[in-house]
């Protein structure tokens, strides 16, 4: 019961927290405007830790190093407590596995937020297109829809293309990520 609610916290706590830098990161990355209320929660949430860390840790290649540091220690630390919960035997600390397993959780976060941002733009565009957050969206988004729109046709005035990123990356999830994480798992 207990290890259950240790997991239960882990879960609520630490998980989002690691995708919500993941988040801060993919935003710096893509130049999206954060004068929203979406970005200025994002930034108000990871400024305490993204500030302080950024004084040791410089940006490497105009990429902001430091919050993608930070949201893969809190997913290394997620996974340790969420395997310690468990009850996995620490003889040795697994760290290859852990910083394998971080990664790739990260990187199928990273396609969870892409398929979330894309559905919430096209549930704006019918609902409110002039929201403040969809500056945010369309920046997020952007860069891998359009690619899409020069290959799918508009039917109508339907665009397609975001179905067919949905279709990509949940490919991806299900065929790479499965394999990846299972090797990672194999060496914890």
């Amino acid at each position: 019961m207990f290890s259950e609610a240790l997991i239960f916290l882990f879960d609520v706590l630490l998980q989002p927290f690691a995708a919500i830098l993941l988040l801060r990161f993919h935003a710096a990355w893509l130049r999206a405007p954060m004068r929203n209320p979406l970005g200025e929660f994002i930034m108000a949430v990871t400024d305490f830790l993204v500030l302080r860390a950024r004084r040791f840790i410089p940006a490497v290649r105009g990429l902001d190093s430091a919050t993608l540091l930070l949201a893969l220690s809190a997913e290394i630390l997620y996974l340790t407590g969420l395997i310690w919960a468990q009850g996995y035997p620490f003889h040795g600390f697994p760290l290859p596995g852990l910083l394998l397993l971080a990664a790739v959780k990260l990187f199928k976060i990273s396609l969870y937020l892409l398929m979330a941002a894309v559905f919430a733009q096209a549930v704006l565009s019918w609902v409110n297109p002039y929201t403040p957050v969809a500056s945010l969206l369309t920046a997020v988004t952007g860069r891998f829809l359009q690619p899409l729109r020069r290959i799918v046709p508009m039917l109508g005035n339907v665009d397609l293309s975001p179905m067919l990123l949905f279709i990509i990356c949940q490919l991806i999830v299900i065929v790479p990520i499965g394999a990846l994480e299972g090797m990672a798992t194999r060496m914890l």
